[in-house]
């Protein structure tokens, strides 16, 4: 960082560390223990769909990829579009098998990351529920290198004591968003 950057206020952004989702397994483990949640199998990636061949060729590349692996058994992998344009990648793998679902989370974001589309990717996500299937996810934020809790109720509200108690049980766990401004809702994601 250069002198103008400190004159300025400004910072250099957060390298990803996609190394960082391997954490997840151990953080179940915990959010397990002290409030009850469990994985439920399903994961997802977001990113910002680029037309052309070169990103179709990417893509296709990840499907094969997950979709080859004969563990998954009948579980496909899905890519949808939100009503926002984003593209959304869901992978699924049974409920005890956290770390496979993690690495194919790791999978589609170093792939893209590794054909020059890292720019467009945004979050991974996971999900979990509690017994009386609340939803919650744990969102990776690809640029920031944080993780956040999003905890969606009917009605496109959110449960923020919920989110707040996951992020004080998991601080040890996870690096942890401070800001709580990019703790951005993520509406009918896939997986929640």
């Amino acid at each position: 960082m250069g002198f103008w950057d400190v004159l300025f206020g400004r910072s250099k952004p957060v390298r990803p560390d996609l190394d960082q989702l391997f954490a997840l397994p151990s953080a179940a483990i915990t959010l397990q223990a002290a409030i009850g949640f469990t994985p439920t199998g399903e994961g997802s990636v977001c990113f910002a769909a680029i037309e052309g061949g070169a990103f179709a060729h990417v893509q296709q590349e990840v499907q094969a990829l997950l979709t080859t692996d004969s563990e998954r058994g009948d579980a496909p992998v899905e890519f949808s579009r939100d009503t926002y344009g984003y593209s959304w990648l869901l992978s699924r793998r049974p409920p005890d098998d956290l770390p496979a679902l993690v690495s194919d989370l790791h999978a589609v974001n170093t792939s893209l990351q590794d054909s020059g589309f890292g720019p467009h990717l945004l979050c991974s996500l996971v999900t979990f529920h509690d017994a009386e299937l609340r939803p919650l996810a744990l969102v990776y934020l690809y640029k920031r290198g944080t993780f956040y809790p999003f905890a969606p109720l009917p009605g496109n509200t959110r449960d923020n004591p919920l989110e707040l108690q996951v992020k004080a049980v998991l601080k040890d766990d996870l690096r942890i968003e401070q800001d709580l401004s990019r703790w951005f809702p993520l509406w009918s994601a896939p997986g929640l």
